[in-house]
């Protein structure tokens, strides 16, 4: 009887193999091959507790650092906060928006009850002023301080205290003003100004400065309207004191306020 030799390395059809029982092994022709070495298990995967692939093309998800992931309703509440600490709201702007309009205001107002600019109209302060000349008059000068002879003013016009004049004082409470052929007299003497000025040439009769007024000059004498035309100004009526000239620049500086020498004046009743 022919045995045919059996090729171990064919390979085996569906008709040609079947499945071991449990109790056998499957048995291979001797001397043709040796029994392989059985396969080497694969190590197991520690996959952690916080991370788990689940089926057989499960995906690694990464979770950003520097981020903070909702767990709950506490951590709902942080993210919050923290999204409006980084981001102010539109009330936030507002608020912001009004409190420096509010400063600004404030600022503006202190300011504006201690210093005012003016704007000259006019020639009667000439040639010491000019017209469009631009002047900062300080407002505190005579709460703080006196009228001293020769003070250059702001004030209110009496007949029309809507409009601003700006004189130089003359003569306080007590002094008795005069002109004689041009020539300025305060309390008898004859008064050489210090500062330019443009004179009259006609006498006016002395009078008396009452408490509480005063006696003011434009510099240029013919063509200013002053206390030779409307009477004596009251101190309720004065703005301030010229301070400092700021445009045009080429005049531009501290306003100067030469004093008046003159006699003793009137000592007044009460």
């Amino acid at each position: 009887m022919r045995h045919e030799k059996r090729n171990p390395y064919a390979l085996e059809t569906d008709s040609d193999m079947s499945a071991p029982s449990d109790s056998s092994a499957a048995s291979y022709p001797e001397g043709d091959l040796e029994s392989p070495d059985p396969l080497p298990s694969r190590p197991k995967i520690d996959l952690g507790s916080e991370a788990t692939l689940r089926g057989p093309k499960a995906m690694a998800t990464a979770v950003p650092t520097g981020r903070a992931v909702p767990m709950g309703d506490s951590q709902a509440v942080l993210t919050e906060e923290q999204r409006e600490e980084d981001g102010p709201g539109l009330k936030s702007l507002l608020r912001e928006t009004l409190e420096t309009v509010i400063l600004a205001v404030l600022i503006f107002l202190v300011i504006r009850s201690l210093v005012q600019n003016y704007r000259i109209e006019g020639q009667s302060m000439e040639p010491n002023f000019h017209h469009g000349q631009y002047l900062l008059v300080n407002k505190l000068a005579y709460r703080l301080g006196d009228y001293r002879r020769g003070d250059v003013i702001v004030f209110h016009y009496p007949n029309n205290p809507s409009q601003d004049y700006i004189k130089r004082v003359i003569g306080l409470p007590g002094d008795t003003i005069e002109f004689r052929d041009g020539a300025l007299f305060v309390n008898g003497l004859n008064v050489v100004e210090p500062y330019a000025q443009v004179p009259i040439a006609r006498d006016i009769p002395a009078q008396t400065v009452a408490p509480g007024f005063l006696y003011v000059l434009g510099d240029n004498r013919p063509a200013s309207s002053d206390t030779r035309t409307w009477g004596q100004l009251s101190n309720d009526f004065v703005i301030g004191k010229a301070w400092l000239a700021i445009w045009p620049v080429d005049n531009a500086g501290l306003v100067e306020h030469p004093v008046l020498e003159v006699g003793p004046a009137m000592e007044l009743g009460p």
